[in-house]
C-alpha cells in the first residue's frame, strides 16, 4: 500500500496492544446473568457488574467471569483501560476468588488491538497505577500477579495488547478454527507497549519470540498451540465447555494451596516488573516517529479499525507497506 504524502497526520494514540476501540461509539450493553438456582444465586446474580464495554459476571463466590463486550472489533482504549483496572481492584480486593475466566462476546474478535485513534495525551496522561507505572504496563504486571488463577479463551482475532493481556494470564486456550493471535506492531512501525517482549522469550524460547515479534504475522490456533503461545488448541465447539469445566475444578479446590503453587511458579517464570515499563515508554516514543505515523495512516486509509478485511487480514496488510 502507498503512503499517503501531503500533510501530516495528527499524533495517535496507539497503546497497540490489543484492538481497534476508539473511532466507535461506546454501547451500553444490557444483558444480564440467569442465576443458576436459589437464594445465593440470585444474590450472586444481582452482584454482577455491567461496564460499558466490559462485563463482569460473578458465577460463584470462587469463579467469576470478565467478558470484552465492545462491537464492533472489541478494540482497547484509555477508557477500557480504566474499567479493566476497576474490576482487577475488585479481584484483588475479594479473598473468595479463586478463578478468573477472560473471553469475548463479539464475533471474530477478542480484542483487535489498541485504539490509534485517539489523541496521544488520553493515553500518556493518565495516572500511574499502584506499581508506580503507566496502567497499561500495571494492569499486565497485577493481572500476572494475582492470588487467583487467570484463563483466557481466545476466540476470534488477539492483536497488539489483546495477545498482551493473554500472555499475561496464567493460562490461554484457544478455538482452533477461530483464534488468531499476534503482535503486528512493527510490521505498523512502532514497538509493542504491553510487555510481549519480557513474557515471549521466557515463554517460547529467544527465536519463535523473534519471529512472532519481528515477523509481526498472525498465527492461527493451531500453530500457536505448536509455538506454545498458547497451552491447547481447541476445536471451537469444545471450547467454551473445556474452559468452564477447568474454571469449575480450579474453583473447587483449596484457596491457599492454589495461591501458594502459583506464587511458587510466577517466582520461577514471571518476569521482573522493571522489564514492563521500558517497553511502554519505548512504544509511546515509536508511533509519534513520522514512519510509524506514515504506516498507520495508510492502514486507516484500507480500513483500519472498521469491520472489514484489514482487521481480519492485519499481518498480511502491515506486509504490503511501500515507502
Amino acid at each position: 500500500m502507498k503512503a499517503m504524502k501531503g500533510s501530516n497526520i495528527s499524533k495517535l494514540a496507539i497503546l497497540f496492544a490489543a484492538t481497534s476501540v476508539a473511532c466507535f461509539s461506546t454501547q451500553t450493553l444490557a444483558q444480564t446473568s440467569k442465576p443458576s438456582g436459589g437464594a445465593h444465586a440470585h444474590v450472586l446474580a444481582a452482584e454482577n457488574k455491567q461496564t460499558e464495554n466490559i462485563r463482569l459476571t460473578r458465577k460463584s463466590a470462587a469463579y467469576w467471569e470478565v467478558t470484552f463486550d465492545n462491537p464492533p472489533l472489541n478494540i482497547i482504549g484509555p477508557a477500557e483501560v480504566r474499567e479493566l483496572v476497576n474490576i482487577l481492584d475488585q479481584v484483588e480486593a475479594d479473598p473468595s476468588v479463586k478463578v478468573v475466566v477472560i473471553d469475548s462476546a463479539v464475533p471474530g474478535y477478542f480484542i483487535a488491538h489498541y485504539d490509534l485513534l485517539k489523541p496521544l495525551e488520553d493515553s500518556t496522561g493518565m495516572k500511574p497505577g499502584p506499581t508506580g507505572m503507566h496502567p497499561v504496563p500495571d494492569l499486565m504486571v497485577r493481572l500476572s500477579r494475582l492470588k487467583a488463577v487467570t484463563i483466557v479463551s481466545i476466540r476470534g482475532r488477539a492483536s497488539g495488547i489483546g495477545s498482551e493481556l493473554a500472555l499475561a494470564a496464567d493460562m490461554r486456550f484457544a478455538s482452533r478454527e477461530k483464534a488468531v493471535l499476534s503482535q503486528f506492531e512493527v510490521g505498523a512501525g512502532f514497538v509493542p507497549g504491553g510487555g510481549p517482549m519480557a513474557r515471549l522469550p521466557r515463554l517460547l524460547g529467544r527465536g519463535r519470540a523473534m519471529e512472532i515479534l519481528i515477523g509481526a504475522d498472525d498465527f492461527n490456533g493451531e500453530l500457536a498451540e505448536r509455538y506454545g503461545y498458547v497451552n491447547r488448541a481447541l476445536p471451537d465447539s469444545k471450547l467454551d465447555s473445556f474452559v468452564d469445566a477447568l474454571a469449575r475444578r480450579i474453583a473447587s479446590f483449596d484457596q491457599e494451596a492454589i495461591a501458594e503453587t502459583k506464587n511458587l511458579v510466577d517466582l520461577a517464570s514471571l518476569p521482573p516488573d522493571a522489564e514492563m515499563q521500558p517497553g511502554w515508554d519505548a512504544f509511546i516514543t515509536s508511533v509519534q516517529r513520522p514512519g510509524a505515523q506514515a504506516r498507520v495512516k495508510a492502514l486507516v486509509n484500507q480500513g483500519l479499525q472498521q469491520p472489514g478485511d484489514v482487521e481480519k487480514n492485519l499481518g498480511h496488510y502491515t506486509a504490503k507497506y511501500e515507502e
